[in-house]
């Protein structure tokens, strides 16, 4: 029989959370090992593979990474950043166990904890789980090639009105992936909003547009402008199921067969890569 690799999911009832561990559930190659949620939650305690909608597998729902992480041979995580820090920090100290990391928002502090960690274990933090969406941040950075002087960036994104943070984390890395093409920090060149007499373009700056609304999945479009053409590169989300397959190969990726990826800090570009 091959080999089935075992997960450990953190945040496993939340929306992201949910449809990695209901895809765990449906990959013949993996086993859901084990699963974290907040303490407090209706779900601690619960069979978790009945509780995500399927039959009951024998494990229930922990609120800690200790006891749920078992034999696990990678930890996905779709927890909060706190959460996130503190299991990278747990697995380095216990054993490496490589982690897959779909959480945003980090401050600055949580992101030197983290580049610690990664010197300890394999870490793989995505702002956006979409292959999709890797592709089109590879074709940012070499679109962004193009002289500042003459091409003009804007980002523009939609998502549902439930969301709550603006820009979205997915908007911001591609803004990031421009600007650290063009040798400069997304901090010093981003225009958040526009309103009132805001007189002509800056050169070189990185426009931002957002849209709250309805139930859409996720859309961002990357324009640059110039005088006489344009190049539009531009990703939309159909079904938030492409985040929980995109999170899967990730930790096909890191586990590597079972031979595990060295310490260090990985993004999707590398899944992608190969």
């Amino acid at each position: 029989m091959s080999r089935r690799m075992k997960i450990t999911l953190l945040g496993a009832t939340g929306r992201l959370g949910s449809a990695i561990g209901r895809a765990i559930l449906d990959a013949p190659d993996m086993e859901l090992a084990g699963a974290v949620v907040r303490l407090g939650s209706a779900a601690a305690g619960q069979d978790i593979g009945a509780w995500l909608g399927g039959e009951p597998i024998g494990r229930r729902a922990d609120v800690t990474l200790e006891d749920a992480l078992g034999e696990a041979d990678v930890v996905i995580d779709a927890s909060l950043p706190a959460m996130t820090v503190a299991a990278a920090e747990y697995l380095a100290e216990r054993n490496g166990t490589p982690l897959v990391s779909g959480v945003t928002g980090f401050d600055a502090e949580q992101a030197a904890r983290l580049d610690a960690v990664s010197r300890r274990v394999p870490l793989l933090t995505a702002d956006n789980f979409s292959l999709g969406v890797a592709i089109a941040e590879a074709l940012v950075r070499h679109a962004a090639r193009l002289p500042a002087e003459d091409w003009d960036i804007e980002i523009e994104e939609s998502h549902h009105r439930m969301k709550a943070d603006a820009p979205s984390g997915t908007a911001l890395m591609l803004g990031r992936a421009a600007a650290e093409t063009r040798g400069e920090r997304l901090e010093e060149v981003a225009s958040w909003a526009r309103h009132g007499h805001t007189g002509p373009r800056k050169p070189g700056t990185i426009g931002f547009a957002v849209t709250r609304g309805g139930a859409i999945v996720g859309e961002h479009a990357v324009r640059l402008v110039a005088e006489m053409e344009e190049i539009a590169i531009t990703h939309r989300a159909f079904d938030r199921a492409i985040f929980a397959r995109g999170a899967l190969a990730a930790a096909r990726w890191i586990d590597n067969g079972g031979q595990a990826r060295p310490a260090g800090h990985y993004s999707m570009q590398d899944v992608v890569a190969g």
